[in-house]
């Protein structure tokens, strides 16, 4: 397989929003356990599967790209799970749940709408899974609103 020549903006933003896919999955994955109404899980897996599709494209974007990714930061996915794991335990309600997701949700896009802003030289492929993501998230937070 060969290698893709990138510039540093289209690596720079394929490792952030892969990142933000990693945090979207592990925060849907955290709260599915707690989920009680089957519409509001059936959301919620079939935006997990949506995730894994692009974290599945960037991998693969990465790979042509010769590079390897990034994790997201250490302490923004501990203050994520403490979040969820006090909130889920003091409130283990559908509508924590949803408030949680929406929550990241929002954060996503905010975090995501900038690295576009951050990377505007980065090739069009990778801006277009950005804007996938976007839409994801954007989606999945108005899909789950009934339940807040």
């Amino acid at each position: 397989m060969s290698t893709l020549t990138a510039n540093s903006d289209t690596i720079r933003l394929l490792r952030e929003c892969g990142a933000a896919i990693t945090m979207a999955i592990d925060s849907i994955k955290e709260v599915l356990t707690d989920v009680h109404d089957g519409e509001l899980r059936n959301m919620l897996q079939k935006s997990k599967s949506h995730h894994e599709q692009l974290d599945h494209e960037a991998k693969e974007l990465l790979n042509k790209y010769g590079d390897v990714g990034k994790d997201p930061p250490a302490i923004a996915s501990g203050m994520s799970w403490l979040k969820t794991t006090v909130k889920l335990t003091v409130d283990p309600s559908d509508s924590t749940a949803a408030d949680l997701i929406t929550d990241g949700c929002d954060n996503g896009v905010k975090s995501l709408r900038k690295y576009l802003n951050q990377f505007p030289t980065a090739n069009d492929d990778v801006k277009r899974l950005v804007e996938r993501l976007i839409y994801e998230e954007e989606t999945l937070q108005d899909s789950i609103k009934s339940y807040l």
